[in-house]
């Protein structure tokens, strides 16, 4: 039976760098925390699935510097350490719940010790103490495909230089390269920013987004939906051949009706961008706010556990949601079974509305039309408890659909190549859809920073375009650092103000590491010890090489 539509998950994971740069509460334990409640979870998910042989596609983005940090020895020992730390803390939840008689909670406990102690083995025992090549092996099986981002997930439309985007995209590919041994097919663009080609006011030509990755062989790249709907169309069908009258009647007229109609660009199709070989598909608004929404989306079922409540000894959770504006005081206990009956009614309710759009977008059509479901990798499991369990109903249920086809996003792009291309706007993924939540009033002053590394290691470049031994390898530890520092994470967390003081002090020490490096440069005697102490300290992209700097 011919399906009418497909569905691709696109699921984002991405951390900040936080190996060695404290613990609790910000630092190496989001590695931990996220590596325990969303990795291994969601690994467990896809590994039995493969076990019973349900055919499932997910598209799946691993950072680079993500990669680099699960991959890490140091990271991974400190992993088993959190677990042992968490397995005892719960242990005294049970010894201190049996004392007072509190049967729900000790049910509880002893499901989150059972979790955790079988989450440990899985991580030695299944996956060998690397995720990495956990998620590498359902690769290289189909099931999955793992796309790449920039290395430090650079927030690129807002980099001053050409030659920094071209070090945060070479190093990325370079990075996916050794880990999973072949290049990426597709990049997730870090916060969905997208930067069309301008003219700056210095008069300076600076190139589309598009046309770097399509310089490194990317083929496909992820937007926010109303990038995609507000982009100047272009039919590709039409383009470079001379026309009918009929034909160009014809084309005029549809673009009068879509300028009566202020009518938006379909989601539902990817689209080049703009004379490139490089498709963007844009995230399905309505099918992913249903699991997105803080208003309406799954994750707030009132069943569900709630993840703002924690133990005051443990710091496990668990209450449920209990009900809408809830007191924290006031919330009830979690309760298992109606939690599990809740995701599986929300798998459900999830599939008859993909299938309705799917249906609805194929009436009007008559062709088979993409519904990516973008997400955060995090949303589940962390964020939301019962995610992966939820994700693994969707992909079973999907698995078996006479209407639907789970699709990796390259598949089908592969299979329905783009008709169209798009001039598409600025834009992320961010409130307002705009740069504003990255460049603002409380993070101004930092970009004014990154832009002046930036020149710094420019003139570096062009003072050392050969550099060998001692000077060579100063040059690459700035380019790292350059990177480090370029990173969206620390103005993302100055403006939200989950962590501002901690993002501040970061983004100062990689900035007075920089600087520290490239001092080196000026003596006749370099600090060797030094360099060997910043080299451990930030070990991540061993094959990085300074001359990747350049346009």
């Amino acid at each position: 039976m011919k399906k009418i539509g497909a569905l691709s998950f696109v699921l984002h994971s991405h951390l900040p760098y936080a190996r060695l740069a404290g613990r609790w509460p910000h630092g190496e334990e989001w590695l931990h925390e996220a590596a325990a409640e969303t990795y291994i979870p969601l690994l467990n998910a896809l590994y039995r699935l493969r076990d019973e042989g349900v055919p499932i596609r997910l598209t799946l983005t691993l950072t680079p510097i993500l990669l680099e940090q699960l991959a890490d020895e140091v990271v991974q020992r400190n992993f088993r350490e959190y677990m042992q730390a968490r397995i005892e803390a719960i242990t005294a939840d049970i010894a201190r719940f049996k004392a007072g008689e509190e049967k729900i909670y000790i049910e509880l406990a002893q499901h989150y010790l059972d979790l955790h102690q079988d989450y440990l083995h899985a991580f030695d025992e299944i996956y060998g103490g690397n995720l990495v090549t956990a998620f590498r092996h359902l690769q290289e099986l189909g099931l999955i495909e793992i796309a790449t981002c920039a290395a430090t997930h650079g927030y690129l439309p807002l980099l001053s230089r050409d030659e920094s985007i071209q070090l945060q995209l070479r190093t990325a590919i370079q990075s996916y390269q050794r880990h999973f041994g072949r290049k990426p097919y597709s990049i997730w663009l870090p916060e969905c920013a997208y930067r069309p080609a301008m003219l700056q006011a210095d008069g300076q030509e600076r190139k589309g987004l598009e046309a770097f990755l399509s310089e490194h062989d990317l083929r496909l790249f992820f937007a926010e939906t109303q990038m995609v709907e507000q982009g100047k169309l272009i039919d590709l069908r039409e383009a470079d051949n001379e026309e009918s009258s009929a034909t160009f009647l014809s084309r005029v007229m549809g673009v009068i009706k879509r300028l009566i109609k202020k009518s938006k660009n379909s989601t539902f199709e990817s689209y080049n961008v703009d004379h490139s070989n490089v498709a963007v598909l844009a995230r399905n608004r309505k099918v992913s706010l249903q699991v997105w929404s803080a208003d309406w989306g799954y994750p707030g079922d009132f069943a569900y556990r709630e993840f703002h409540k924690k133990d005051g000894a443990s710091g496990m959770r668990y209450w449920r949601v209990t009900g809408a504006g809830t007191d924290l005081g006031d919330k009830k206990p979690y309760q298992l079974e109606a939690a599990t009956r809740t995701l599986q009614e929300h798998a459900e309710h999830f599939y008859q509305l993909v299938v309705k759009e799917a249906s609805a977008h194929f009436q009007i059509s008559k062709c088979e039309g993409i519904i990516a479901a973008n997400f955060d990798t995090e949303l589940f499991g962390h964020w939301w408890y019962e995610g992966v369990d939820w994700l693994e109903a969707v992909l079973r249920r999907f698995a078996n659909s006479e209407e639907v086809q789970l699709s990796l996003a390259s598949d089908y792009i592969d299979r329905c190549p783009p008709q169209k291309a798009l001039q598409l706007p600025r834009g992320s993924w961010g409130a307002g859809g705009d740069y504003s939540v990255w460049d603002n009033e409380k993070t101004q002053w930092m970009w004014l920073v990154i832009h002046d590394a930036e020149e710094r290691m420019e003139m570096l470049v062009k003072e050392h375009p050969s550099a060998f031994g001692v000077t060579r390898q100063i040059l690459d530890l700035a380019a790292r650092e350059l990177l480090l520092l370029q990173s969206s994470d620390w103005p993302f967390l100055i403006t939200t103000g989950q962590a501002d003081r901690y993002a501040v002090r970061r983004f100062l020490e990689h900035v007075e590491r920089f600087n520290q490096v490239i001092g080196q440069l000026s003596k006749e005697q370099p600090e060797m010890n030094f360099l060997a102490e910043i080299w451990e300290r930030d070990k991540i992209f061993p094959e990085i090489d300074y001359k990747w700097y350049s346009a």
